[in-house]
């Protein structure tokens, strides 16, 4: 009786969460698209029909497509490499529920845990399922870290931008932490077992764990960091047909995600240069990953709206910046919103 009422009670805390998170990113969302209209578009928005055309509808539902079957079969293909194989209805409702929680809560840290939790449910052990989604957060992490320096140092659009300028002095340290994390995590992980159990011991001391609850936690750490590094040496390892199909997807899911803005432009009349935009896009992807607002809500815009001023004009800024979130963030978070309601629906009538 205890355990399922402890069970209940951390549902609803939960969902109180992503609420309150929720409600964030909406504000912060609305804030970022205001400070476009406001600073960037000269307080001008125009609504203009060729956005929704059947031909830019049928192009943009099309790039859809290559979007989120690339984001599931990236994710496919790591899993093959390592032994597992899901069903693709599986997968591909992985996709959503992840784009739903990376994008309200803060440094898109839930969208990790949400992935390994539902990967865990449906038969993948957990040092599998954590190496697994890092393993597919990194071959992503390692193609924009790559790309961002070359196009801050030869995008003339970028030069002597207000932005840019500030990044420039924190590249460097930015991608060295973040490398660094990752190859610890990768090729060190034994490394972490010694301040993973320094926290057991403090949130113990804090009375927020109990003795016994420590004890399996503490076990539990250690055995699936273990398993997890095992996990990335198979992955290595694993066929290379599916390691190379990996990076492939990788490779495309970014592609799709950064083609965004530019079918945008080319559907309202603008003669634009792709490999600018593409440029623009992965520079905004990699402020994104140290924004701490939730799915980086307000500043994704905010940087978006300053990239993109000098090739829009100002009553097509605000229309391409709403258009160009709502096709890679907003539609999926609503989708992956009703697929974890119907997950939580199934958890509840057959519980494990």
């Amino acid at each position: 009786m205890t355990d399922s009422t402890d069970s209940d009670y951390t549902k609803r805390t939960s969902w109180r969460r992503l609420t309150v998170f929720s409600l964030i990113f909406m504000a912060l969302t609305a804030a970022g698209l205001y400070t476009v209209y406001d600073q960037f578009a000269g307080r001008s928005l125009t609504f203009d029909p060729r956005l929704v055309a059947p031909s830019t509808l049928f192009l943009a539902g099309a790039l859809l497509l290559v979007y989120f079957a690339s984001d599931g079969l990236r994710l496919h293909f790591t899993l093959r490499a390592l032994g597992h194989r899901l069903p693709f209805r599986v997968l591909f409702r992985l996709v959503f529920i992840n784009l739903f929680f990376s994008n309200v809560t803060p440094m898109a840290t839930g969208g990790g845990f949400a992935q390994i939790w539902y990967l865990h449910r449906h038969g993948v052990p957990m040092g599998r399922a954590t190496a697994a989604t890092t393993i597919r957060t990194v071959l992503a992490v390692l193609f924009i870290f790559t790309l961002t320096p070359v196009f801050l140092l030869t995008l003339q659009a970028l030069k002597d931008h207000s932005v840019t300028g500030s990044i420039g002095v924190a590249l460097a340290v930015f991608i060295g932490l973040y490398l660094t994390f990752f190859a610890i995590l990768l090729f060190r992980t034994h490394w972490l077992i010694a301040p993973l159990t320094q926290l057991l011991v403090m949130l113990r001391r804090l009375h927020l764990i109990s003795d016994a609850r420590h004890r399996r936690w503490q076990f539990k750490a250690r055995r699936e960091m273990l398993r997890f590094s095992d996990s990335f040496g198979d992955y290595i390892k694993g066929r290379p047909l599916f390691v190379l199909l990996s990076v492939l997807f990788t490779a495309l899911f970014l592609l799709s995600l950064f083609s965004f803005p530019a079918l945008l432009m080319v559907s309202l009349g603008y003669d634009i240069d792709y490999l600018v935009s593409l440029g623009l896009l992965v520079v905004t992807t990699f402020v994104m990953y140290f924004a701490p607002t939730p799915g980086a809500s307000g500043i994704s815009e905010g940087v978006f709206g300053s990239f993109f001023r000098d090739i829009l004009s100002g009553n097509h800024l605000v229309l391409v910046t709403v258009s160009w979130r709502l096709l890679t963030i907003y539609l999926g978070m609503i989708i992956g919103l009703f697929v974890l309601q119907r997950e939580l629906m199934k958890e509840r009538r057959y519980p494990e």
